[in-house]
């Protein structure tokens, strides 16, 4: 049964998970002992696929496997406009990037994490809007946290800008990547590493790829990319032995120093327009897309170039997850697959239904796939057989790609009333 945390207390048992007000949340220690590194919360989901960059949860995660209007939801809360990024989880609060065609404003909204209540929204860009694609969004970049400062990107006015926001929803600064010449739309989320937040901007005008201060907006480094759309967003693997910054798209697989931007390897390996981020199993990186090919590849990460497999699946808006030596993957179709990951052979697919904008999610040992109609499949992430256990409904549309963190699934998407469109942000919990 709903429970409005707006009205009613909230019970101990269902916040044991999440850090109580102002306190900072439990952290793991950065490996790599730079001063720099960002250190994330077993409990949060600072970025774009989650604090390893793969789409799976943190161990020990017991999300619901079934909910609805009426069961498990925590909270809901209402978001202005319209927008396809992520939830992002840090500490005590939820971020959202929206725009509002109608105000025409791009805004960053925070959220507090346990009751849903609205604690700032801050307009980022006022004018300079416009839409291409009717399926894309003018808010489709999933926010980065590093803990101090909120980090989203947009395109406006021709162009795209990364701005950072402190957590209070002030300003620090904004930095304009590139020109943008707009083809379906645009959506790349920014990585945070070490001291730069990684954003990119690929484009039929000639785009770039670009590192910049996290405290500054400086710009570090910065690489131009082919004059191509491509709609990919950076993400960094630790590949070979080393931390790779992998970028595809473009008829390339792209490997770089993510603290200099110095090419490591790159190779043709991928179609031009892309839109997953790339995932690894630590020999391999597995890339997806769909025009004008459809594939999904295996490029080897040591730099030699060599292609390890490929199909001709079209996988082409959501992302992959690599989970005990098995790649497993939900098509923009509604089919779920599995194959080996290390010599692509399909162990088994399966029918989900409809189609899908967001990528699945990993925890406790299931997978969590939303499709555009906002019913979420969740199935074993089991190498040897599909098995489908549960579907939930709840709103009539959903693009977002949903986040699992603190044993809670954040979920952003749409009811539909009488020709009203709502966008809705639901938290779902055990009770």
């Amino acid at each position: 049964m709903l429970r409005s945390l707006r009205y009613v207390p909230v019970l101990l048992a269902c916040l044991c998970s999440i850090p109580a007000m102002g306190e900072e949340p439990r952290a793991r220690k950065a490996k790599s002992g730079d001063a720099n590194a960002v250190d994330v919360a077993e409990d949060d989901w600072p970025w774009w696929r989650g604090p390893n960059r793969n789409g799976i949860a943190a161990a020990g995660q017991t999300p619901p496997l079934e909910w609805s209007a009426n069961k498990h939801l925590v909270w809901k809360a209402m978001i202005p406009g319209r927008g396809h990024g992520s939830p992002t989880v840090q500490g005590d609060r939820v971020f959202l990037a929206t725009a509002d065609e109608t105000a025409e404003t791009q805004t960053v909204v925070c959220y507090d994490r346990r009751t849903g209540e609205v604690v700032w929204q801050t307009v980022v860009h006022r004018g300079g809007l416009k839409a291409k694609n009717k399926k894309a969004s003018l808010a489709s970049s999933s926010v980065a946290c590093d803990g101090q400062r909120v980090f989203v990107n947009f395109f406006n006015s021709g162009a795209i800008y990364t701005t950072a926001l402190d957590r209070a929803g002030k300003q620090i600064w904004q930095t304009k990547i590139s020109d943008y010449v707009v083809h379906q739309g645009y959506g790349s989320s920014p990585a945070i590493y070490r001291s730069l937040v990684i954003v990119s901007a690929d484009n039929k005008g000639g785009g770039a790829i670009a590192g910049l201060a996290r405290d500054s907006g400086e710009i570090v480094w910065k690489r131009d990319r082919p004059a191509k759309p491509n709609y990919a967003s950076p993400i960094i693997l630790r590949a070979a032995g080393k931390e790779q910054l992998i970028f595809t798209g473009c008829d390339l697989v792209s490997s770089f120093n993510p603290l200099t931007g110095a090419t490591l390897w790159e190779t043709k390996g991928a179609t031009t327009e892309c839109v997953t981020s790339a995932v690894t199993d630590g020999t391999r990186v597995f890339t997806s897309g769909g025009y004008p090919d459809n594939h999904v590849s295996a490029v080897l990460a040591d730099g030699s170039g060599k292609l390890a497999w490929e199909n001709s699946v079209r996988v082409y808006v959501p992302s992959m997850i690599v989970h005990n030596g098995y790649l497993f993957a939900v098509t923009d179709a509604g089919v779920a697959r599995c194959w080996k990951s290390d010599s692509g052979e399909q162990v088994w697919q399966g029918r989900l239904g409809g189609t899908f904008s967001g990528s699945p999610v990993l925890a406790g040992g299931h997978l969590f796939a939303t499709n555009e109609r906002g019913r979420t499949f969740v199935f074993k992430a089991d190498p040897e057989r599909f098995e489908l256990v549960a579907q939930n409904q709840l709103g009539a549309e959903a693009f977002a790609t949903p986040v699992i963190c603190g044993s809670r699934i954040y979920l952003r998407a749409a009811t539909k009333k009488g020709g009203r469109r709502q966008e809705v942000l639901y938290c779902i919990g055990l009770e």
